[in-house]
């Protein structure tokens, strides 16, 4: 992903809060006066965004949108025309509804104004009982305005939470799972390719979401409704990702400010991380990888995660791969070349984990083996890649990641000419070796063995021992390592034999110590 040094959230205009007709007309100072919806029935759930009071004929001129106009039509008796014009006006300045009171002008319900609200589907409603129309004024204006103080204080509150989580540096699911808070609704991060960069939210409402996310993704680009808000990210007048809030539950007004809000925060937080931090999709691949090894979260449930991530997971062959001390990005750009799909991210010791999804006819240890050789470069000349065995179950990948660490510890520090892909079968002692490192009584052993070298400080013995065990006590092959020559070499084995009064001929002797520096090297890396 480009990141770019200046960013602009792009997203809707917050609305101004607002009561739906219907909801008005469930109010108990309405239901006073016997309210009956004699036409537009249809449009009942349209925003009341203000209550006006008006008997002009051409009271439309004078109407903004979202009004719901209260007359007793007392200009109107008597002149048809007037009264179908009048509606027609309403229709086209998009008032909200008229309420027409009974009784001074009209003891029944004009059937002119009724067939023309029908037409156009302004919802029309009749009071049967004289009311007075100030009352209702009071009640939705004072209602109106309840709810635009409490959508700012919303507003106002989220913005707060979420810079201060910004300025003290907390990472992007800290901020997300702070909006989930304030919504109460699960939230999805995504880039423009519909995959899911992050979640929050309770997580079986998660989970549900996810499981359908094919779905819900072809609908994230088309028009919001049933709880379903979205706000665009971007910077210099260029997408890159969008929030959704879905299945949120209050209206739909405060739920764009939500929104608003916390896309404004996510520019800004990306912002202030493109120069140093991991890109959005790292942290995903990382988060998934992650919690796919720990084992802390059991594999099927990250099923549908990996599938919103753009992973494909049905009837496909798994390959867990670490390569110690490469670059994500390099990672990603040899899969590219070599058109393999998987999650690539970072570990925290600088090795980078590879989830390779292949299709069931490919050959994985091939493609493994063409990868480690594109890894393989003159600056980069013993790469390596610690691989698993291919996984056709998706519950078995946990397994193999760990399985890939495990390699991938074991070869640290290991003799050169190593090949390029390296497997469990391969790592033999070491492996052992390294599983048991933190063992007291390894450790104690390990000191007890080495005590003649360890204690006097001698690197440069103890660097000569390790290099003549791994190279299978091959004394011209140590030597040419070390640039010494072979009486030299002599001289530097009998000093090592005689501060550890062994006798390196022996192969019971050799293999002690060597199974000691093992276990001392493992603990100290």
């Amino acid at each position: 992903m480009t990141t770019t040094s200046e960013f602009q959230h792009t997203s809707w205009r917050p609305e101004e809060p607002a009561l739906s007709v219907r909801q008005v007309l469930t109010l108990e100072r309405v239901q006073a006066g016997e309210p009956e919806v004699v036409a537009g029935a249809d449009g009942l759930d349209r925003a009341v965004r203000w209550v006006h009071v008006a008997e002009a004929a051409d009271v439309g001129v004078m109407l903004t949108g979202g009004e719901m106009v209260l007359t007793t039509g007392v200009l109107l008796a008597g002149d048809e025309a007037k009264q179908a014009a009048c509606i027609q006006s309403l229709h086209r300045a998009e008032a909200a509804a008229v309420v027409l009171g009974l009784g001074r002008a009209f003891p029944t319900p004009p059937e002119v104004m009724r067939r023309a609200a029908e037409r156009c589907g302004l919802p029309l409603v009749v009071l049967h009982r004289p009311f007075p129309f100030a009352e209702l004024t009071e009640e939705v204006q004072s209602r109106l305005v309840r709810a635009k103080f409490a959508a700012v204080s919303l507003s106002e509150s989220v913005r707060t939470s979420l810079t201060a989580l910004i300025t003290s540096g907390a990472p992007l699911q800290r901020l997300l799972d702070e909006v989930a808070q304030h919504s109460g609704c699960p939230v999805v991060l995504t880039n423009l390719a519909h995959r899911v960069l992050a979640t929050a939210g309770e997580r079986p409402a998660v989970d549900d979401v996810l499981r359908d996310w094919e779905r819900i993704a072809r609908q994230a680009g088309g028009n919001e409704g049933d709880g379903w808000v979205r706000a665009e990210l971007g910077g210099r007048g260029e997408r890159w990702g969008r929030l959704l809030l879905c299945g949120y539950r209050g209206d739909s007004a405060t739920g764009r400010l939500l929104a608003d809000r916390a896309a404004e925060a996510l520019v800004l937080h990306r912002l202030l991380g493109a120069a140093s931090g991991r890109t959005w999709e790292e942290q995903s691949a990382h988060g998934l990888l992650t919690d796919l090894a720990s084992g802390t979260v059991p594999a099927r449930h990250l099923l549908p995660r990996a599938r919103a991530a753009g992973l494909p997971v049905n009837r496909r062959t798994f390959v867990p791969l670490v390569v110690p001390g490469a670059e994500p990005e390099r990672l990603d750009r040899v899969l590219r070349t070599l058109g393999l799909t998987g999650l690539v991210a970072e570990l925290a010791d600088g090795a980078t984990a590879v989830l390779l999804s292949l299709a069931r006819d490919q050959d994985a240890e091939a493609l493994t083996g063409r990868l480690a050789a594109r890894l393989r470069t003159p600056e980069l000349p013993d790469a390596v890649v610690a691989a698993a065995d291919p996984r056709t179950c998706w519950d078995d990948v946990p397994a193999g990641l760990r399985e890939a660490r495990h390699v991938a510890d074991a070869v640290a520090g290991a003799a050169l000419d190593r090949p390029a892909v390296v497997r469990l079968r391969d790592v033999h002692l070491r492996g052992l070796i390294r599983l048991l490192r933190d063992d007291p009584q390894v450790q104690s052993f390990a000191e007890r063995e080495l005590d003649g070298l360890l204690c006097g400080g001698e690197g440069e013995l103890l660097d000569v021992l390790r290099t003549y065990l791994a190279t299978g006590r091959n004394k011209s092959r140590t030597a040419q390592l070390h640039h010494v020559s072979r009486p030299a070499l002599y001289r530097r084995l009998e000093a090592i034999q005689a501060r550890l009064g062994i006798d390196l001929d022996d192969f019971e002797q050799a293999a002690s110590v060597h199974i000691a520096l093992l276990a001392h090297d493992a603990q100290q890396g």
